[in-house]
């Protein structure tokens, strides 16, 4: 594999963005999630019990501990927490410099924080995707407080390879437990015919994508399953081009689930992840720029290259025609599909690829760590050979520790192979599993909804009689509004919500909350339904009783004449979701007691610090803006400051080069007057003028020289200039880059 030095930078700022996204979409939320009359008070979660500062962060590793010694209560630490993350996760959008494993450091820490009493709000894949990455980015970033780490390392290649691998495990365990759960309509390749007015908020194009027609749905999930099951063993091909050709698949698939549906930023931390899956010679193909570390191999090695690559998309293309019988249908003008093989066979297939896989993991690990072995040795100067080969030592050691533990999550999806792990290893993930580490993936397990998508409506009334339905921001209630579009945010209440609607109430014990909350309509929880308060239709008045229905939602289908109907949705009554209640109602207040939701404490009195009061006046600030516009702001504000100072920068080094190269050609020019002048000079004369110079060289000065010394002066003041910035930083790099080279090839001749 080539320099990663590009991908790398790409990989690290797209997690500032991610982070940003995340922390900021939480901190909107707090008050009514978390707050002290939130849904779930986060202050339940932290038992102050005399215990140490060190025993209370072995029990439950969060930085919520250190509120009371400064004065805060848990909301507010919350909340100071979730500001300081997105404070340096956006300098890190806009600085480099801040691009550092230190700062990454902290923003895992800061999110792992949030996530321990984040409790049912939090538990989602995505969130603990974003630990597992984040932590990899503490391995992966430069360290810039030791001089001259930002340039490139020797071992950058063994901990981005890491990325990799979690790319594969995420992607290969989400396409295998599709079928795994025996689910019927992955099986019977119907499930993108309930997908998309099932997921839990879908955007208007999902309605679009829901009209389209059986045979092409069906091809879809064949499409779906080779991406996910077969294409990410080519992540580990020695061959560029095929890894290439996975990274467009897998960015395709991720592209087509952000248009189609809202999950915040799962998918766009997906795509980072496929970033580890390319070279600088592609990102400089992307940025038109010449690559100046480009190997020439030879013609017999470019065409065994192109068979070998023809060969694995023609052996995946046959494949995928044999296990899903795919057939020219002409009656229906399209594509038949079926699945051609058995649970029992995919088992099989099953049992055949885990280890194998793992051994391709070992082995891919392996050259990575002996090619960067390797470069260390052939590092010229003893104490930065011998610091390069400490550097490597220490982050192998980490990577291989890494890879090793992630093995006892990425097994569960075999039975027989997780059992084969070392005791030690499953040992070693059960210290760590409290961390977020390494964590088991597998999302679309079971579609839902097959017979009508499930959905709760709230409704409140003042007298008994007149009921009116509550509507929240983003997910379907009203059949006339279109279905948002709110990604990268997270509504983590709605998303409950539609988890709610696949069971019973008794299963969803925040529900009850939710309900009490309303009923003394607290405006940090009806904030959470409604950002502008006054179109929440009790905003006056909390309602005197609430209950709650089950209703069967489908999207409505084109009429006969092709025209669109005037309304999204259509849908059926089910059945009672949650009994009629009111304050003081038996009913409620056994539940509330018999969840433990009811606040028994005294109330605790406001704190009043200035970091309390600098907390606070944020929030004001913030009140009342839909939390998806103040994201796109802060992401639309950082990437084009991005942009404009790399076109600064670009256009800065344009200006210092053209002048460099002005002072050359003013120095040539003047070389060439004085060859013309003496042309027209006598014999005599340039007889004389030629002892003249002999004498001055044979003192040791000449004209000639001082005009070389202004050039290499003049761009040494290029390069100092442009070093201060991304561009310059860039061009040094891929200095190194040649200079490593020609090294490891002096290395090899005198190894041979």
């Amino acid at each position: 594999m080539g320099e990663v030095i590009l991908p790398r930078r790409m990989f690290l700022w797209c997690m500032a963005v991610i982070y940003l996204t995340a922390f900021v979409s939480l901190y909107v939320q707090i008050p009514g999630l978390y707050g002290n009359e939130g849904l779930l008070p986060a202050r339940w979660q932290l038992r102050y019990s005399g215990k140490t500062l060190g025993e209370q962060l072995l029990s439950s590793p969060t930085l919520l501990w250190l509120g009371p010694r400064l004065g805060l209560d848990t909301h507010t630490a919350m909340e100071l927490l979730c500001l300081i993350g997105a404070a340096l996760s956006l300098a890190a959008t806009l600085l480099e410099a801040f691009r550092d494993s230190v700062v990454f450091f902290c923003l895992w820490a800061l999110y792992l924080s949030m996530y321990q009493v984040g409790q049912v709000f939090l538990y989602f894949q995505w969130d603990s995707l974003l630990l597992e990455i984040g932590f990899l980015c503490i391995l992966v970033a430069p360290l810039t407080i030791i001089r001259g780490s930002r340039g490139v390392r020797e071992h950058d290649r063994v901990t981005f390879w890491l990325l990799r691998w979690l790319l594969f495990r995420l992607m290969f365990a989400s396409g295998v437990v599709k079928l795994t759960s025996r689910c019927p309509t992955w099986w019977g390749l119907t499930a993108l015919t309930y997908h998309y007015e099932t997921q839990c908020i879908p955007t208007p194009l999902a309605w679009f994508a829901h009209q389209l027609p059986v045979w092409w749905q069906k091809l879809s999930v064949v499409g779906t399953f080779v991406i996910e099951i077969a294409a990410p063993f080519l992540f580990f091909s020695p061959l560029r081009r095929l890894r290439l050709g996975a990274f467009y698949l897998q960015v395709l698939l991720q592209v087509l689930i952000i248009l189609s549906g809202n999950y915040n930023f799962f998918n766009l931390l997906t795509i980072t992840l496929c970033v580890s899956l390319l070279d600088d010679e592609h990102v400089n193909f992307w940025l038109r720029k010449a690559d100046k570390t480009r190997s020439s191999d030879s013609r017999l090695w470019s065409w065994l290259s192109y068979l070998l690559e023809l060969a694995v998309w023609s052996l995946m293309i046959f494949g995928t025609i044999i296990c899903f019988d795919l057939q020219l249908d002409t009656t229906k003008k399209g594509i038949s599909s079926r699945t051609a093989f058995t649970y029992h066979q995919f088992n099989q297939f099953l049992k055949t690829v885990t280890i194998p896989s793992i051994w391709i993991g070992v082995l891919s690990l392996t050259w990575e760590m002996v090619t960067a072995m390797f470069r260390c040795a052939c590092v010229s100067g003893f104490l930065k050979r011998f610091c390069g080969t400490v550097q490597w030592t220490v982050f192998a050691a980490a990577s291989a520790a890494m890879f090793t533990v992630s093995l006892v999550p990425f097994s569960y999806i075999e039975y027989d192979s997780h059992a084969r792990l070392w005791p030690a290893v499953r040992q070693t993930y059960d210290l760590v599993d409290r961390y977020q580490l390494v964590n088991s993936y597998g999302l679309f397990r079971r579609m839902t909804g097959v017979g009508g998508r499930p959905e709760v409506v709230i409704e409140g009334s003042n007298d008994g009689v007149t009921w009116t339905e509550i509507e929240f921001m983003y997910k379907p209630g009203n059949m006339s509004a279109p279905p948002p579009v709110v990604t990268p945010h997270q509504p983590r209440l709605d998303w409950q919500m539609w988890f709610a609607a696949l069971g019973t109430h008794t299963q969803a014990p925040w529900f009850t909350s939710l309900m009490y909350r309303l009923l003394q309509g607290k405006r940090d929880v009806i904030e959470l339904i409604q950002t502008d308060v006054s179109k929440y239709p009790f905003h006056e008045q909390p309602p005197a009783y609430l209950r709650a229905h089950r209703y069967k939602y489908w999207f409505t289908e084109t009429k006969a004449d092709g025209s669109y109907p005037q309304r999204w949705w259509r849908r059926v009554y089910d059945e009672e979701f949650y009994p009629t209640v009111h304050l003081g109602n038996t009913v409620l207040e056994s539940m509330l007691n018999q969840y433990g939701l009811k606040d028994k404490s005294p109330p605790r009195r406001m704190s009043n610090t200035a970091v309390a009061q600098a907390v606070r006046w944020v929030r004001s600030q913030v009140r009342g803006v839909p939390t998806h516009i103040l994201i796109w702001t802060l992401i639309t504000c950082s990437t084009t400051f991005c942009l404009l100072q790399g076109l600064r920068n670009r256009n800065k080094g344009t200006l210092l080069t053209h002048k460099a190269a002005g002072t050359v050609n003013d120095h040539t020019g003047k070389k060439a007057d004085s060859s013309s002048d003496s042309f027209e000079k006598t014999d005599e004369q340039q007889a004389a003028e030629e002892e003249e110079e002999e004498e001055e060289e044979g003192g040791g000065g000449g004209g000639g020289e001082d005009s070389e010394d202004e050039v290499e002066e003049a761009g040494g003041e290029e390069k100092d200039t442009v070093s201060d910035d991304a561009e310059g930083e860039e061009q040094e790099e891929e200095d190194e880059v040649e200079v490593r080279k020609e090294k490891d090839e002096s290395c090899r001749k005198r190894k041979f």
